[in-house]
């Protein structure tokens, strides 16, 4: 215990560490002489210690460690202890001077091993960036961030800023190089930086369409011998020959960089050979092609390099190869995995875990398109060459369909099938597209679908409601989700004029598909049809949102704002029509009308003028102009349109009396004498021609006055002898009925002539014959207008104008009665069987 000692607070903790008990010292044992001496002395005995030196006995002060105090050792030599001091010097310990431990605490210093004593250490030296080694580092670094800045650029599309980082990246560059020469490192450049430089620059150029400067830039790579795999670039200036249409020179850079790429590079070596064959096709040079393809196909075949092997085959007509390319190319093997390892077992819950992981994983969706592909490709190669291999199209493609049902694509044998009739229905053969569908009746439930489909499609266009209804009803038994099945069932049901069960059909279509937007077109009508205009509008927005530029979704959004009476939103609308089909003759007059409901007839103007000039033979259109003109006092330039429309209904009178009417308001009543001659000529019981006849050979002293007067009072006795007897046969016939049923006759039967009673004088009525009387009542409509204009305009009104307004008004119906155009109704009912089941024809 007496050489314990209890540590008390004010110790301190690092107190010891230089205690140091020489016996310890195995390393100088060798250099101990007395040590020595006794190992070789037979006696064993160390002499006893003696200090050789002065002051060098520690005696006087012990040294205190966990062991107690201990009285160092001296060699029987006078070997000074390791530690001690000598002439004023410490002696370092050995062994233990690495760590930070020294004996200067035997002179009263403390242990301080970090130095914290000395103070804050001095800062850090800075680095001298003058010197040519750290100029060269900052280059470099340099450099290669402008690299790296023009390829960002260029992937987010900023192609223009990835050549300014491109150009400057190679003057940094060769501002690098001039320096490591000033500094005498010339052997030490950098030539991977100098490659990825050039070969950025290059590409830049290329991606700026600036072919001149990438071809400059790879050719200085070219030469470059001490540039390793440098000739695969001669792809990229292939690629260029390409854009440039030099084929002879990418075909030659093409060869050289095939010869340049090592044969261990196989994929390399086949995508250039694929780029050869295709410049050869566009070169017209199909044999070289062939060779090419042909040796692809040999070393490793693909889907695409065997389609395009068999246009060739088609180009120069050889059938054989045809067919032995077409089976190459159905046999190409896709390395696609079977899709029944997709398929989930519930005996494992892991492996039903990993499945569920991997069903839609980037490979997986890899491979679908890679299998679609291949099944476009033989479908289109299947339909190219059906009609060349055989002496007839049938034949050809039931060989096709041989080959595909022994081939690993089985399932689109009924595909080809379908595509078969399709065929037929391109070449208007419509009994053979019939009859082969008809043979899918007994196939499983998805090609009969689809067959039913197409021939209730059929049906449906031929007007044969009842077979177009059976078949959409076969297509739903077999497949009750089949969206264009419940579609043409809706059809069918819109034909017999039931609405709301039609609608049904719309809807259920819709719950199944989302995107048939046939389907949301039909229901949009049909909600047109029961006057649910807001549900309608409501269809047609959402689909003007799948459709943007459909211009018929536009027409019926502008025809149902016209309905809401909303004109401003109609009119919008039809604006995005033209600007959709700006040639379209039936909306420029839609949108004539709507103008000129809004007063606006200016516009009115514009609009109508064009749509005349796109579609000259719209009566609606001519009319409208017509009377435009005369309202404007412009009855020369009338004339022209009235003159058109007799052309195009030589039959109508109102025409020609028109056009006699504007002679006669322009002052030139010769020319309007002799028209209404012409009139007389083809019409003799034309009472409105006979009474201008009479009026105008009167004020002109001619003879022919009196023979006009006698005609007209014979026309005008006949006429109302005709109506006395339709009168009396009207009210016979209504004696025998009822008197509910009496009254519909009545109107049933009621003549043009008294139809239009309301909007003529009596006399007019009194004196119009019968072949005027049945004439359309489109071209009457604008009567009123015409007996709106000033009275200066008619110059028999000033000598005589009871008489005049009472024996003539011109056949034109008011403005505000005309009809509408055939634009609405086209797009409401003709195009509907034409535009909802427009891709029908295609198999769901």
């Amino acid at each position: 215990m007496e050489n314990v000692h209890l540590a008390v607070e004010d110790d301190d903790l690092y107190s010891g560490y230089n205690d140091y008990n020489p016996t310890f010292d195995s390393e100088e044992m060798e250099n101990d002489a007395g040590f020595q001496q006794a190992v070789r002395t037979s006696h064993g005995r160390r002499p006893p210690m003696t200090a050789k030196f002065p002051g060098t006995a520690v005696g006087a002060r012990p040294l205190a460690s966990s062991f107690g105090a201990r009285v160092p050792l001296v060699s029987s030599m006078g070997r000074p202890m390791t530690g001690a001091v000598q002439d004023g010097a410490a002696r370092p310990m050995t062994a233990v001077r690495a760590a930070g431990y020294t004996s200067s605490l035997t002179r009263g210093s403390t242990f301080d091993p970090l130095g914290q004593s000395r103070g804050p250490a001095p800062p850090l030296e800075a680095k001298n960036e003058d010197t040519p080694e750290e100029k060269i580092k900052i280059l470099e670094k340099k450099v290669n961030d402008l690299i790296e800045e023009s390829c960002m650029a260029q992937s987010v599309g900023a192609l223009q800023l990835a050549l300014e980082k491109a150009k400057e990246a190679g003057r940094k560059e060769r501002a690098l190089v001039r320096q490591r020469e000033q500094s005498g490192n010339g052997d030490h450049i950098n030539l991977d930086l100098t490659y990825s430089v050039l070969l950025n620059l290059a590409n830049q150029y290329a991606n700026n369409d600036m072919y001149p400067e990438a071809l400059n830039s790879y050719q200085v790579i070219v030469k470059n011998k001490m540039f390793s795999n440098a000739g695969r670039l001669k792809v990229n200036m292939g690629n260029i020959y390409v854009k440039q249409k030099n084929y002879p020179k990418a075909i030659k850079m093409y060869r050289m960089a095939v010869d340049q790429v090592s044969n261990t590079n196989k994929e390399m070596r086949i995508k250039i050979m694929q780029n050869i064959g295709l410049v050869f096709v566009r070169m017209g040079q199909y044999t070289d092609a062939i060779t090419s393809f042909e040796h692809i196909m040999s070393e490793s075949p693909n889907v695409k390099t065997g389609f395009n092997l068999i246009l060739c085959y088609y180009a120069i007509g050889d059938r054989e190869r045809m067919k032995k390319a077409f089976q190459k190319l159905i046999s190409v093997p896709l390395g696609i995995d079977d899709e029944d390892k997709y398929i989930p077992s519930n005996d494992d819950t892991n492996l039903d875990l990993v499945i569920e992981a991997i069903k839609n994983d980037k490979l997986h969706q890899m491979e679908r398109d890679l299998k679609v592909l291949a099944e476009k490709y033989i479908m289109t190669a299947a339909k190219l060459i059906a009609p060349a291999i055989e002496t007839s199209f049938a034949s050809g493609f039931d060989w096709c369909v041989d080959m595909v049902k022994s081939s690993q694509y089985v399932e689109l044998a009924n595909d080809l099938e379908i595509n078969k009739a399709i065929t037929y229905l391109r070449q208007k053969d419509f009994n053979q597209a019939v009859e082969t569908l008809k043979t899918f009746e007994k196939k499983d439930s998805r090609v009969k679908s689809a067959a039913a489909t197409n021939l209730s499609f059929l049906f449906y266009l031929e007007k044969d409601y009842d077979q177009a209804d059976r078949y959409a009803d076969l297509a739903m038994n077999a497949d009750r989700y089949n969206p264009a099945a419940l579609n043409n069932k809706g059809n069918t049901v819109f034909s017999r004029q039931d609405y709301e069960k039609a609608a049904e059909f719309y809807k259920e279509a819709l719950r199944n598909d989302s995107s048939c937007t046939e389907a949301l077109y039909n229901l949009g009508l049909t909600y047109k049809k029961l006057n649910r205009l807001e549900d309608s509008l409501d269809c047609f927005l959402k689909l003007h949102a799948i459709l943007r530029n459909s211009a018929q979704v536009m027409y019926q959004l502008a025809s149902l704002y016209e309905l809401l009476e909303y004109p401003q939103q109609a009119i919008e609308w039809l604006m995005q029509v033209i600007s959709v089909t700006p040639t379209d003759p039936q909306a420029l007059a839609k949108l004539g009308e709507l103008y000129d409901n809004e007063g606006d007839k200016s516009q009115a103007f514009q609009y109508y003028y064009e749509s005349f000039r796109y579609s000259p033979c719209n009566i609606d259109v001519i009319e409208w102009l017509g009377a435009n003109y005369i309202e404007t006092q412009f009855c020369e330039k009338a004339i022209q349109y009235f003159e058109r429309a007799t052309l195009i209904q030589p039959t109508q009178v109102k025409w020609k009396l028109m056009v006699a009417s504007c002679y006669r308001r322009s002052g030139n009543y010769q020319k309007a004498l002799e028209t209404y001659k012409e009139i007389h000529r083809k019409f003799p019981e034309n009472v409105e021609c006979l009474r201008f006849l009479v009026r105008l050979c009167t004020d002109m002293g001619l003879k022919e006055v009196q023979e006009y007067a006698t005609k007209l009072k014979k026309v005008e006795k006949m006429k109302e002898i005709r109506e006395q007897r339709v009168k009396s046969g009207r009210e016979g016939s209504a004696r025998g009925r009822r008197e509910g049923s009496a009254g519909s006759a009545e109107a049933d039967v009621k003549p043009v002539s008294q139809l239009e009673s309301k909007q003529l004088s009596p006399l007019l009525d009194s004196g119009r014959d019968s072949s005027h009387s049945s004439s359309s009542t489109k071209g009457e409509r604008l009567s009123a207008k015409m007996r709106s204009l000033p009275s200066s305009s008619e110059p028999y009104e000033t000598s005589s104008p009871k008489e005049l307004d009472a024996s003539y008004v011109d056949p034109l119906g008011p403005q505000a009665e005309r009809p509408k155009t055939g634009a609405k109704k086209r797009l409401e009912e003709d195009e509907f069987a034409d535009e909802e089941l427009g891709d029908d024809l295609l198999p769901e």
